[in-house]
C-alpha cells in the first residue's frame, strides 16, 4: 500500500463535502496547506536521520486533532477494525468465550451453535495449541492468541485441547465463522411484572437484540421496564434513535443535531414503538455517555420515564468518520446534538486540554458531587423544561437524574478494590469453577436452586487471601477483612453463576447489591 503523505491527506480532507456549500481550497504560497506540505517535504528529504513518514503523518494528524475538542480523534487501520467489530456486532473466529488461567487459555463458554460447539469443544477445555503452535505456558500475549484464533470465515484451524479426566491431548478442526457480538448484557424478570434489560453499548445489532429481549419479557408478564444504561459509553446515534422510538409517541422529537456547517437535522419517533405505555425506569451513572444520553434525554424530556442514578458523562458532540486510503480513520466532530427540550448536554472543555477533560469524573468525586446531589450546580442560563409536565431540567453537562443515588464510598473497602485491580478475584473464581464444574452442575438442578442455596467454600476464600498476600495485597486489619467479606462473596458467587450459565444469572446476583438498581426498583409504581 502506498504511503499517505500529509499533502495527500489534507487534500482528501479538504475534498470531503461537509455541507451543501462548495468549499474553496486556497493553494497559494501563503496557504496553510502549502505550509504543511513544505514542512513535511523538508523533514522527509533533509532531516539528518531517516524518518518514518507514516508515523510522521499520523503524529501530525493527531497533533491537529488534539487542539480541537476531546472527541475528535485519529485511529490506525488496526484500531478501526477493532472498533468496527464491536459496533457492527460480529467478528470471524472460532466462537468461544475464554479467560487466561495460569498462562493457559480456559474456555468459559462456547457460543451456542458456533463453530467450536459444533465440533464438541466444551466449557472447561484448555486450548494449548493452535495449528501445532503452543500457546500455553509460553507467556504469549493475549492479543497474539486472539489473532491466531480469529481468521476469515470458512478457514480452518486445528486446536489442541486438554480436557479434565482425559489423559491424551484432543485435536479439533474448527471451521471459522461469523461470530455475533452482543450489546445487551442481560435480560430477565427482576421482580414480578418488572423486566430488566442492560445495554452495554449501541451498535448495529442493538435494536434487534432489544426487540428480542422486549418480546421475551412481555411473554413473562412485564408491565414495567428497568432499562440499565450504567457504564454504557454510547455508540451509533441511529441505534439510540431506534431504541428511543420504542418508547415514544408518533412525531415525538428524539434528538436533533446541528453544527457550524452541518444544518439542523431532526429525528422523530415513527409511532410504531413496542413499549409506548408501560412504566420505564432508566438507570444511569457518570459513565453513561453519548448515545446512551440521547435515549435518557429523550425519555426524560418527554416525561416518558424516570431517570435514576447519578449525573451522566456529558458527551453532546457528534463525530463523522472520515476514511483514509490506508484504512485509518479520522473521527471529526461536526455538530452538537440536542435533546427534545433543546438541551445541549456537552460538558464544558478547553480545546487541547484532553487530560483535564478525562479527569472530570475523578473531580466530581473530589467535589462531593457523587455523594450528594446538593453539590451539583447548574447555571440558570442552562435551564430548560420537559415537554409534558414542564419540569425543570438543565443542559451544559450531562443529564441530571430525576432520582439521585449517592455513591457509597464505604461499601467497597480498599482491600476489595486492590483484589479486583490485581485480577485475583476472577482468577480464584475461574480456578474454582474449572476444578468443580461437573460437581456444581450435578449439585444444582437450575440457577434458582443455585441462587437460593450456594455458598462459596471457605477454602476458596482462604486460597484467594493467600495468593493476594504473595502480591502484598492484605487487609489493614480484621475489621477491614470482615467488612470486605459480604460483597466479595456475593461477587464471587455471581462470577461462578456467570461461568456455569450466562450474564443474565451474573446480573441477577450483583444487581441485588447495586444501589442504583435497588433505588430504581423502589420507584416502580404498583
Amino acid at each position: 500500500m502506498k504511503r499517505l503523505s500529509i499533502w495527500a491527506a489534507l487534500l482528501l480532507l479538504s475534498a470531503i463535502t461537509v455541507s451543501a456549500q462548495t468549499r474553496t481550497i486556497r493553494l497559494g504560497e501563503d496557504s496553510p496547506l502549502r505550509k504543511l506540505q513544505y514542512a513535511e517535504m523538508a523533514i522527509n528529504f533533509n532531516y539528518v536521520d531517516s524518518v518514518d513518514e507514516q508515523k510522521l503523518v499520523e503524529d501530525a494528524i493527531r497533533g491537529m486533532l488534539e487542539k480541537l475538542d476531546p472527541h475528535s480523534s485519529y485511529m490506525t487501520a488496526k484500531e478501526v477494525k477493532q472498533t468496527n467489530e464491536s459496533l457492527q456486532g460480529s467478528f470471524e473466529g472460532i466462537g468461544v468465550q475464554f479467560n487466561m488461567v495460569e498462562d493457559t487459555l480456559l474456555v468459559i463458554q462456547t457460543i451456542v451453535d458456533g463453530p467450536s460447539e459444533k465440533v464438541g469443544i466444551l466449557a472447561g477445555d484448555r486450548i494449548v495449541t493452535v495449528n501445532d503452535t503452543a500457546i500455553a505456558g509460553v507467556k504469549m500475549a493475549r492479543d497474539e492468541i486472539v489473532r491466531r484464533l480469529r481468521g476469515p470465515k470458512g478457514t480452518k484451524v486445528v486446536l489442541g485441547i486438554v480436557r479434565q479426566g482425559i489423559a491424551d491431548k484432543l485435536s479439533f478442526t474448527v471451521v471459522r465463522d461469523k461470530i455475533p457480538l452482543k450489546t445487551i448484557d442481560a435480560t430477565y424478570m427482576i421482580r414480578p411484572e418488572v423486566g430488566y434489560i442492560r445495554i452495554s453499548s449501541f451498535g448495529a445489532t442493538t435494536h434487534d437484540e432489544f426487540c428480542e429481549s422486549l418480546a421475551k419479557l412481555k411473554q413473562q408478564g412485564m408491565k414495567t421496564l428497568v432499562l440499565d444504561l450504567q457504564e454504557n459509553g454510547g455508540g451509533y446515534l441511529q441505534a439510540a434513535v431506534k431504541i428511543a422510538n420504542e418508547f415514544l409517541q408518533k412525531d415525538d422529537l428524539i434528538v436533533y443535531t446541528e453544527g457550524r456547517t452541518a444544518q439542523r437535522f431532526d429525528y422523530h419517533a415513527k409511532g410504531d414503538g413496542r413499549f409506548t405505555d408501560g412504566q420505564v425506569i432508566v438507570l444511569v451513572d457518570s459513565y453513561t455517555a453519548s448515545a446512551a444520553e440521547i435515549v435518557s434525554g429523550a425519555i426524560q424530556d418527554h416525561d416518558r420515564g424516570i431517570i435514576v442514578g447519578r449525573r451522566t458523562f456529558g458527551k453532546g458532540l457528534v463525530q463523522r468518520p472520515i476514511d483514509l486510503p490506508d484504512g485509518s480513520m479520522i473521527r471529526l466532530t461536526i455538530a452538537h446534538y440536542y435533546t427534545p427540550s433543546g438541551r445541549c448536554i456537552q460538558k464544558p472543555y478547553e480545546k487541547g486540554k484532553q487530560k483535564d477533560y478525562a479527569m472530570d469524573v475523578y473531580n466530581r468525586l473530589k467535589s462531593g458531587e457523587l455523594t450528594s446531589a446538593d453539590s451539583v450546580h447548574f447555571a440558570d442560563s442552562l435551564k430548560c423544561y420537559t415537554l409534558k409536565q414542564h419540569r425543570v431540567v438543565y443542559g451544559g453537562g450531562g443529564i441530571m437524574p430525576d432520582e439521585f443515588v449517592p455513591l457509597d464510598t464505604l461499601k467497597y473497602t480498599r482491600f476489595h478494590r486492590e483484589l479486583s485491580a490485581k485480577g485475583l478475584i476472577i482468577q480464584s473464581t475461574l480456578r474454582y469453577v474449572d476444578k468443580n464444574r461437573k460437581k456444581l452442575k450435578a449439585r444444582y438442578a437450575d440457577f434458582a436452586d443455585f441462587h437460593r442455596s450456594f455458598t462459596l467454600p471457605q477454602d476458596v476464600i482462604d486460597r484467594l487471601f493467600s495468593d493476594a498476600a504473595k502480591q502484598n495485597v492484605k487487609p489493614k486489619d480484621d475489621e477491614e477483612q470482615q467488612k470486605t467479606m459480604p460483597y466479595l462473596t456475593e461477587q464471587m458467587k455471581a462470577l461462578v453463576a456467570r461461568d456455569l450459565w450466562t450474564m443474565d444469572e451474573y446480573f441477577t446476583i450483583v444487581n441485588e447489591q447495586n444501589d442504583i438498581v435497588q433505588r430504581g426498583l423502589q420507584m416502580v409504581k404498583h
